[in-house]
């Protein structure tokens, strides 16, 4: 048999509603973080691509936005970008909660499997937060009676507890094809998108809740010094909607931008292999997540919204 006939592939989106631990997940599978974390819902705005190669087998895997009603043109494009990801795979990856009962969008995922007969594996997350396991033999039993699906997987993502599986079945589900990128391959996301995302977790962890979710951070210029000295200028800039906030992002005397600097620089030397020096200017550009303009300066696709 060819080296050809002996690969597997598949492209697998990781779907849920917000805050149940799908880009964790992510991170845990590839064993390296790819996909920004913070425990403020709507973290994850765009579809992040993971790629885990072992052996013949590859993954592609879609991390998702949370599935929440929209309340503005961002909104609407996370809530598509979840919609096309369902469509556009091979498997999908329902997380839930351990403890937790199934929520509403939850439920319309699993309406969505059904009407598309699509594959799926329900990874129950956050199992050691769980001191009572006989819940959780309880959940899986009633879970199962909602869908087919292929196998449920009770995991923590922040442990690593059950990730070994998870990845086991989904390398028994992948189907037989050439793989879709270098073996070596790790994310599709540019350079770019990367350093703003590392800025962004960084304002979402350490800002006050009423603040993150009008942020947004585009990398204006990126590029190592042409002197060999292996240093990666980065130079960002940090959009919110109102004066107020640009104060609280700053900080007093600057306290504030000069923590998510020094907690962002310290991320991007790892993720880049690299010594960093990384500026950031925070601006004003209200109802930004209204504008079409303003959204597709941050990188967003929004192909086929209206203008």
């Amino acid at each position: 048999m060819s080296d050809q006939k002996q690969k597997k592939s598949s492209f697998i989106a990781i779907v849920g509603r917000p805050n149940v631990g799908k880009s964790s997940l992510l991170n845990s599978m590839l064993g390296q973080k790819v996909a920004i974390v913070s425990q403020k819902p709507q973290t994850t705005r765009t579809r992040i691509m993971g790629v885990l190669t072992k052996a013949e087998t590859q993954l592609v895997f879609l991390d998702t936005p949370g599935l929440l009603q929209p309340r503005n043109r961002l909104g609407e494009y996370m809530v598509r970008s979840v919609q096309e990801s369902v469509s556009g795979v091979d498997i999908c990856i329902l997380v839930v909660e351990a403890g937790k009962k199934i929520s509403r969008s939850a439920m319309e995922l699993i309406d969505r499997f059904r009407s598309l007969n699509m594959p799926a594996v329900l990874a129950i997350n956050k199992i050691d937060l769980l001191p009572d396991k006989t819940v959780l033999m309880e959940q899986i039993s009633n879970v199962s009676q909602l869908y087919d699906f292929e196998a449920v997987v009770p995991v923590s993502a922040k442990t690593g507890s059950g990730i070994p599986a998870l990845k086991q079945e989904l390398s028994t589900l992948a189907k037989p094809g050439e793989h879709f990128f270098d073996d070596d391959t790790l994310t599709d996301q540019p350079e770019r998108v990367i350093a703003s995302e590392i800025v962004r977790e960084k304002l979402l962890r350490l800002l006050n809740a009423e603040v993150p979710h009008g942020i947004g951070v585009v990398v204006e210029r990126m590029a190592e010094r042409p002197d060999g000295n292996g240093i990666m200028d980065v130079f960002a800039t940090i959009y919110c909607e109102r004066e107020a906030h640009k104060a609280i992002i700053i900080g007093k005397n600057g306290e504030m931008l000069k923590r998510v600097g020094t907690y962002a620089r310290e991320d991007m030397e790892r993720f880049f292999g690299c010594r960093v020096n990384l500026k950031l200017w925070v601006k004003v550009k209200e109802n930004w997540r209204n504008l079409t303009s303003a959204l597709r300066t941050m990188g967003y696709d929004l192909s086929g919204f209206d203008a």
